[in-house]
């Protein structure tokens, strides 16, 4: 049975050094714009993760996300994603099960490996070991919510008859979804049988996770693909014609450029980046990459958006809620014309397909 679609915002709640807006601002105004968008019906709140940035980036989803649950009713909170290898598994999935109580069954986690060079250092912890970490992480969170002791002998972790409280709401925890960049990181979450959270090409991330799933004789239609996509709805048909949209573009250039300067300097990308240098003729972005913006009028908005949703299987999308270094109100007006004038219209495209 195919999944519903949901749509929501994303937030890392951050202050670029020189900004006008201050971190009480952004933490005050995210709140109130994640209440705003329940109300106006958007369905889900995704935080991100990094740390020791320069900026104030989130470096913890869990006080954010009870704040949320506390101020919503219905909204659903998730990751995108959480840094498992800077997790204690058994404490991570302590803080999930009271995070679920206090949101009445409402929280989701997305689960990430972590690739920049100067976490792993921050922490004290070699990078070759996130793997691993990762990985015997996602069994012991499923053991935790289980409702029994459990005993748990891997390569990092070692618990003896260990049982977990309190227990989740929703029964077996929070739902898992994994972020893959590369078909390792596809075949890892078809695996563990997590939903997806695609951030690479599709043939090389949803097509080997839904070709491992089907070998496994699993449903596509029992998982959920989730991706951050900038979306801002325009009054007119050219974005340029938008003063607010100068600013927001400048503040997310400043988000790219961030982001690039962290990609440069691990090693996770650089046969990326070489096949990309080698690489003629021009570019198209990929679509699933969370920096990509669609902006513009609401038709345009409708198009691309159905076009995208459609082509990559997309269940859950959630947009950018705060630029870097603006004031998270910026977002409002456009928030409010997706919800009126975009979503019930993707919606109605795709239930017709």
């Amino acid at each position: 049975m195919a999944q519903s679609l949901r749509f929501g915002i994303v937030h890392d709640f951050r202050c670029p050094p020189g900004s006008d807006v201050t971190m009480p601002q952004v933490y005050a105004e995210t709140f109130d714009q994640v209440v705003h968008a329940e109300q106006i019906g958007m369905e889900l709140c995704w935080f991100t993760e990094h740390h020791f940035m320069s900026d104030g980036y989130l470096p913890n989803f869990v006080p954010v996300a009870g704040a949320a649950a506390a101020l919503t009713t219905t909204m659903r909170c998730s990751t995108d994603i959480c840094l498992m290898p800077f997790r204690d598994p058994v404490r991570l999935a302590e803080d999930l099960a009271v995070l679920d109580n206090v949101s009445g069954g409402r929280m989701e986690l997305g689960i990430g490996m972590g690739y920049a060079a100067h976490e792993f250092a921050g922490f004290g912890l070699p990078i070759s070991r996130r793997v691993s970490l990762t990985e015997e992480a996602i069994e012991i969170l499923r053991l935790a919510w289980s409702g029994e002791p459990f005993t748990f002998e891997g390569k990092r972790y070692r618990y003896s008859d260990l049982r977990v409280t309190p227990d989740p709401v929703q029964d077996g925890g929070p739902p898992l979804w994994v972020a893959a960049t590369s078909e390792a990181g596809a075949l890892r979450a078809a695996r563990f049988d997590t939903n997806l959270l695609p951030q690479g090409p599709k043939a090389k991330v949803l097509e080997p996770w839904k070709a491992a799933l089907a070998a496994d004789g699993r449903d596509i239609g029992d998982k959920r693909v989730g991706i951050i996509r900038g979306v801002y709805v325009t009054d007119g048909s050219d974005p340029a014609d938008d003063p607010t949209w100068e600013a927001i573009a400048a503040a997310e250039k400043y988000r790219r450029d961030v982001y690039i300067g962290i990609i440069k300097a691990s090693t996770d990308h650089k046969q990326a980046a070489q096949e990309r240098a080698a690489r003629t003729g021009p570019r198209e972005p990929d679509p699933l990459n969370p920096l990509v913006w669609t902006v513009g009028d609401a038709d345009h908005c409708v198009a691309e958006l159905t076009t995208m949703i459609r082509d990559h299987g997309v269940t859950d999308l959630v947009t950018w809620g705060g630029p870097p270094g603006l004031p998270p109100s910026v977002m409002n007006d456009s928030l409010e014309r997706m919800a009126d004038d975009v979503i019930p219209r993707v919606r109605a495209n795709l239930s017709l397909q």
